[in-house]
């Protein structure tokens, strides 16, 4: 029988917690590690424990519409041009779980002109149910290195045991520090979960050292091959397999996220932190022409 002790606990910090939007955004400076299907487990457990969960997916190619096997009704390019609104261009995987695809604009989200936000805007207003959660899937297309929509809420870099992978993280900390001081590491595929605390406790030592940034541990997710055929399945391992050891540790750390201090920007729903991200990139974008 599963142990449903962690969605227990979460349901009764739901309960007594006051109605605010959780803001996390995605990123990785390696293809291929499993980023997009970390995604789609988290958003899945997410949901499981009662949350409302929307999710932009900012990746073309080995996306969420692929990672679930669902057909895409639209995109966020159709809705800034009007021509479907932002409800229809959701799909919803699973009962909680809504996704908007924006792999077409995702390189120009921190560039759109009046008439795009008030698109946006206009559509976010209008979505029939709330949203306790907005993650956001980013795309390595980001000259920033980042999505925009990652300035607001945490930042989750995600990486593997794989010394390329450790060393390709750090210099896109290094980059994205510009305007971000502060990541969440959630280290992919390692053997034990010691072994995860290992590889951030050396990158937090040396950022540190250099002056770069403020990291903190995310957690660490074990290897397990079920976790990638259940993706090839179209399977979040946290539904089908709950007490897979992937699964557990998939479980904590999205239990985890309530005990984070709310960020800045996170204040009301995601129709104020859209107009506050909004605002903040028209002013910065102002600042520099």
């Amino acid at each position: 029988m599963a142990d449903f002790s962690l969605d227990q606990a979460s349901g009764l910090r739901r309960l007594f917690a006051s109605r605010q939007l959780r803001v996390m955004t995605f990123a990785s400076a390696t293809a291929g590690i499993g980023k997009t299907t970390l995604v789609a487990n988290v958003a899945v457990e997410l949901a499981r424990q009662g949350q409302e969960v929307l999710v932009v997916d900012e990746n073309e190619a080995h996306n969420l519409a692929a990672f679930f096997n669902t057909p895409q009704r639209g995109d966020l390019a159709e809705v800034l041009r009007q021509r479907l609104s932002l409800e229809d261009a959701l799909f919803s995987p699973f009962p909680g779980v809504r996704i908007l695809p924006a792999g077409r604009v995702a390189w120009r989200l921190a560039r759109l002109s009046p008439t795009e936000q008030d698109a946006l805007q206009s559509g976010i207003q209008a979505l029939s149910r709330p949203v306790d959660v907005l993650l956001i899937d980013s795309s390595p297309e980001h000259a920033e290195g980042l999505s925009p929509w990652g300035l607001a809420g945490e930042v989750v870099m995600v990486l593997s045991g794989a010394r390329d992978s450790i060393t390709d993280a750090y210099a896109l900390i290094r980059k994205i520090s510009v305007t971000r001081r502060h990541f969440r590491i959630l280290v992919n595929r390692v053997r034990n979960v010691s072994g995860g605390q290992v590889i951030f406790g050396n990158l937090k030592k040396v950022a540190a050292e250099r002056g770069v940034a403020r990291l903190e541990y995310g957690g660490a997710i074990p290897f397990d091959n079920t976790l990638k055929q259940l993706g090839q399945l179209n399977q979040p391992i946290v539904d089908a397999m709950p007490e897979n050891p992937a699964a557990l540790a998939l479980r904590e750390f999205a239990s985890r996220l309530y005990d984070w201090p709310n960020a800045e920007y996170e204040c009301g729903g995601v129709e104020q932190f859209v107009a506050q991200l909004l605002h903040s990139r028209s002013v910065a974008t102002s600042l520099h022409a």
